[in-house]
């Protein structure tokens, strides 16, 4: 559930980039009022996004560590641990290449506005944090599903072991 609501907070990250782009495009000079608008919307969708992706991980390293710790208690097979493992290294490099690319992409849009950095720069990497950003949604999204199986296919062997052991005590 908690995944669910971080996938949430990245999806309403990327429409806020998709809108900071549109009212930087509408811009017609660094100097103008729409300025601040832009930016400030740039700086809530960049910390959203940050939120979501930090927390995701968050999210697996602390379901991950439960599965840990139910597979040693109980004796489940070592692979329910693995599959916490891959379900990190599948998606922790496209969440962090989605976090780099929007810090990077605010960043420099402050260069731009000072006239320092060219235009065209902050331009391709918008484009890249925005295909970095969906491959990154797409990622959790599945991880997060199959995670969310694992701890119930989990959940379900426990209650069943808890079930026999008061059966047969």
């Amino acid at each position: 559930m908690m995944g669910r609501a971080l996938m949430i907070v990245g999806v309403m990250a990327t429409i806020g980039l998709i809108v900071s782009a549109f009212l930087g495009y509408g811009l017609h000079g660094t100097a103008v009022p729409e300025m601040q608008r832009h930016v400030l919307v740039a700086l809530a969708s960049c910390l959203l996004l940050l939120f979501s992706h930090c927390w995701i991980m968050f999210y697996l390293i602390g379901t991950g560590k439960a599965i840990k710790d139910a597979v040693k208690e109980f004796g489940l097979e070592q692979r329910l641990v693995e599959e916490t493992k891959r379900f990190k290294n599948v998606s922790y490099p496209s969440l962090m290449l989605a976090m780099a690319t929007a810090m990077a992409t605010f960043i420099i849009g402050g260069g731009v506005a000072t006239g320092s950095v060219p235009v065209w720069i902050h331009h391709v990497l918008f484009y890249a944090t925005l295909l970095s950003q969906a491959r990154a949604l797409q990622l959790e999204n599945r991880v997060l599903t199959e995670n969310e199986a694992l701890m119930g296919d989990i959940d379900n062997r426990l209650a069943l072991l808890e079930v026999l052991e008061s059966a047969g005590a």
